[in-house]
């Protein structure tokens, strides 16, 4: 582990999954596409965890496959969002309410700025501002965040 990411641990509203993320990031991001947006009723406030989070209670999350690059995973009993998965090299972005610890985290950067809706502002500036292209042309290699 790097000095850019620390371990963290949370679980779902209803306690039947846990997890351990042993590569929590300590920057928050903020979705503001309209998949998110429908996913969750606003904007999805996540950290990336890279692809080592292990998970107690596996069996009650379900995984739904919501484009040819990712999937989002749900607790099965409470429907508590778990985690974004990107399928190429598992990266999950996992929400930042889940944690039991979210001291030392910052806000940092938001993407699909150009398709967020006009009835919010958040009052921190960001690190990063991406549109949607601007995100795509990032990641043009395969790992497409959506």
């Amino acid at each position: 582990m790097n000095d850019k990411t620390q371990s963290g641990q949370g679980h779902c509203l209803c306690g039947q999954v846990t997890f351990t993320a042993h590569q929590m990031g300590h920057q928050v991001g903020a979705c503001h596409c309209q998949t998110c947006r429908r996913w969750g009723g606003g904007p999805f406030m996540e950290v990336n965890c890279g692809p080592q989070v292990t998970f107690q209670g596996a069996e009650h999350i379900t995984v739904y496959d919501s484009s040819e690059w990712a999937e989002r995973g749900f607790c099965a009993h409470c429907g508590s969002h778990l985690f974004y998965r990107l399928k190429a090299n598992q990266h999950h972005m996992v929400p930042v309410g889940l944690f039991t610890d979210d001291s030392g985290l910052t806000f940092d950067q938001q993407v699909f700025i150009d398709e967020k809706p006009p009835y919010y502002t958040f009052a921190d500036a960001t690190r990063e501002n991406l549109t949607g292209p601007e995100l795509f042309a990032k990641y043009s290699g395969g790992n497409a965040p959506e």
